[in-house]
């Protein structure tokens, strides 16, 4: 559904989008020209700027950016080791895309952040992590461009898949190519790539740090809110990538976009919350003001619900969706996802009160009990989904529906058909048993039959369409 690169848009001057007003994609001639030369710094100097700045992860968590630098530090210090510096440029969520365009536009502010930490820090091993062929492409080209980069850079490709950018399954899958979450609550400033203490952040944190070791912290600082300074690149709508300094309200990022908040807003992506359409109002761009407002900046994905889509189908399938990116190693992510997504299909469905209950138990089953975050952060956008929406949880519950169909708006990845299952009309009767176990291909219709007549199938659940022939007692489902 997404673009690569997506266009972008800046309020007032641009940061790290410097040099895109004139060009494309900022080579390394053009980016010294822009930029200038980057300056040498030691491991404290640079953990005082980050500080002075509130530098903190622009991935997700927002954890403070100095605080990793001095724990990989003293960890490395205390075990005698030397450690490694990792850029998190997977962006696995369908919803972000700034990260893609930084590296695609604008790669040598990433690669700068990178260098400058590692020579702070003594690291001796560089490596961005990534997922698709185009950004990959990027770094090296950048790469190339520099002729001589010390220390040394990898650029390490790994599954195109949403848990690929959990910090210890980055770790893990630059060590050794798997790329699954560890779990077990070791951080990676202590143990990340090959057991080394790692530094890791996303690739926007890596290109602020290299704008603020050129600015200094008090030119860094006049952008923004005075206690958040700085700007932020967020994902519109899964189609635009805005830079803008904090304390812009949102409503106005929107409008730039030619976007209004509709029924609410999802800020912080698929791990994030909805804002209500009066929060949304009243909120700016800032960690803080979406906090107070009952929201997450996260990685900065900000989705508006048009009025004209159906909020609760929308919200399955994210959350059926969320299920099927599961590690496969954890039994809440694995079995408690799905069923968490099942319930809540049965829910928007009208199942009423027995249906809610399951919901409720199923997001309590999956939270606090995962190997990652994942579980969590899925059962944490449900509830939120199930807040700001009750209304048309009622009428789903009580009054047949919304009388919205669901319009897809959310973006999710464009999934490849590897075949269709067909109705023969002539002979099903509603058993309604093929949904159940097809569930992300076959939807039911208000008179109990499917909704349409062809239903193309993803490679992923060919096994589970088969099945679903099957069991159909009629004999009215065939696969072509």
């Amino acid at each position: 559904m997404s673009t690569y690169p997506p266009p972008v848009l800046w309020f007032g001057r641009p940061v790290l989008f410097a040099g895109l007003e004139s060009l494309y994609r900022v080579d390394y001639r053009s980016h010294l020209q822009v930029h200038g030369q980057l300056p040498s710094m030691g491991a404290e100097e640079l953990a005082e700027l980050a500080e002075n700045v509130d530098l903190r992860g622009r991935g997700g968590a927002g954890f403070p950016f100095a605080r990793k630098i001095r724990a990989v530090v003293k960890s490395a210090a205390r075990r005698r080791t030397t450690p490694v510096v990792v850029v998190n440029g997977t962006e696995g969520e369908p919803s972000c895309l700034k990260d893609t365009t930084l590296i695609l536009r604008a790669p040598h502010l990433v690669v700068d952040g990178a260098l400058i930490a590692a020579t702070a820090i003594g690291a001796e091993r560089v490596a961005i992590g990534v997922t698709r062929a185009d950004t990959e492409e990027s770094l090296r080209q950048a790469l190339a461009e520099r002729r001589s980069v010390k220390p040394p850079v990898e650029v390490v490709r790994l599954p195109e898949r949403f848990v690929t950018g959990e910090g210890s399954s980055l770790a893990r899958g630059i060590t050794n190519g798997i790329a699954l979450p560890r779990g077990g609550g070791v951080r990676t400033s202590d143990s990340g790539v090959g057991g080394a203490p790692t530094l890791l952040s996303n690739a926007e944190t890596y290109a602020q740090l290299a704008v603020a070791a050129r600015w200094g912290a008090l030119p860094y600082r006049e952008n923004g809110l005075p206690d958040e300074p700085g700007t932020v690149l967020l994902t519109i709508a899964g189609s635009t990538v805005v830079e803008t300094p904090t304390g812009v309200p949102l409503e106005t990022v929107l409008a730039a976009c030619e976007l209004d908040i509709g029924q609410g807003v999802l800020v912080g992506g698929y791990h994030g919350k909805w804002l209500t359409p009066d929060a949304a109002r009243q909120a700016v761009i800032s960690r803080q003001s979406f906090q107070r407002l009952g929201g997450a900046l996260g990685a900065g994905a900000i989705l508006p619900l048009p009025e004209t889509t159906c909020p609760l189908w929308e919200v399955v399938r994210i959350s059926r969706w969320m299920a099927d990116e599961t590690a496969g190693q954890c039994g809440p992510c694995y079995i408690g996802l799905p069923d968490l997504t099942s319930a809540l299909e049965d829910l928007v469905r009208g199942g009423g009160q027995r249906a809610l209950d399951r919901v409720q138990a199923g997001m309590q089953a999956v939270t606090g009990r995962g190997a990652c975050s994942h579980p969590d952060a899925a059962a944490r956008f449900v509830a939120s989904s199930l807040a700001v929406f009750d209304d048309d949880l009622v009428a789903h519950s009580y009054q047949g529906g919304c009388g919205r169909p669901s319009q897809d708006v959310l973006p999710l990845p464009e999934v490849e058909s590897a075949g269709s299952i067909v109705v023969d009309w002539t002979l099903c009767e509603a058993h309604g048993l093929c949904t159940g176990v097809l569930p992300d291909v076959i939807r039911l219709g208000p008179d109990g039959f499917p909704a349409a007549a062809v239903m193309p199938v993803p490679a992923r659940l060919l096994s589970q369409a088969a099945r679903a022939v099957d069991r159909c007692p009629a004999l009215a489902l065939r696969m072509q």
